[in-house]
């Protein structure tokens, strides 16, 4: 799959791993693709993110971002269904800080990445990708192949972040990222 890849593409790979670098996190997941995706320059994904006002945001994506780390990857909509039955998650957020320090449900990726896939290990040297975020470039073909397009380009990578459920394409969407209009600005009204 990776030889079908851009050089735009690849970029927000290896911009991927060094977030989770950076980070001291155990695996290479979609919110650093996210951020690797909002590093880029003169690409089809950093028009669209330009164009939607998402660069202007990014500090408040990686807010958002780390929030959800915070919590333990859980998203606002996990953390708001858990308040209406009744679970605090702030509450066992403090509790857990409290007792094993600041961060201590961010962890890393708790190797959620499985074994698979060594073309991905090549990239990212010890660290694996999480399950999502091998999810992610996968379902970035799959949107390549149904638009007959002959690579994988970083807007294909960041049109998959936008359908995928979680934490990334909750955030985007709160920030007005949403797969329509990525679409629209990158396709026309049509999406074609």
């Amino acid at each position: 799959m990776f030889e079908r890849f851009t050089k735009d593409a690849r970029g927000v790979v290896e911009g991927a791993v060094e977030y989770a670098e950076r980070a001291d996190a155990d695996a290479i997941d979609d919110g650093h693709m996210l951020l690797a995706l909002l590093d880029r320059e003169a690409s089809r994904a950093s028009f669209a993110l330009s164009s939607l006002g998402a660069t202007r945001r990014r500090e408040s994506i990686e807010r958002a971002l780390s929030e959800s780390r915070r919590r333990g990857g859980l998203s606002q909509a996990d953390t708001e269904a858990l308040a209406g039955l009744g679970v605090d998650v702030s509450e066992i957020v403090s509790r857990v800080e409290e007792a094993h320090g600041v961060g201590a449900l961010a962890g890393g990726g708790g190797g959620k990445g499985g074994r698979g896939g060594r073309g991905l290990r090549a990239w990212a040297g010890h660290r694996s990708f999480t399950r999502e975020a091998k999810d992610t470039l996968e379902k970035s073909l799959r949107i390549a192949t149904a638009r007959r397009d002959r690579t994988i380009g970083d807007e294909h990578i960041l049109l998959a972040l936008t359908v995928r459920p979680g934490v990334v394409g909750e955030v985007l969407a709160d920030h007005g990222v949403t797969h329509e209009s990525v679409q629209r600005v990158l396709f026309g009204a049509a999406g074609e």
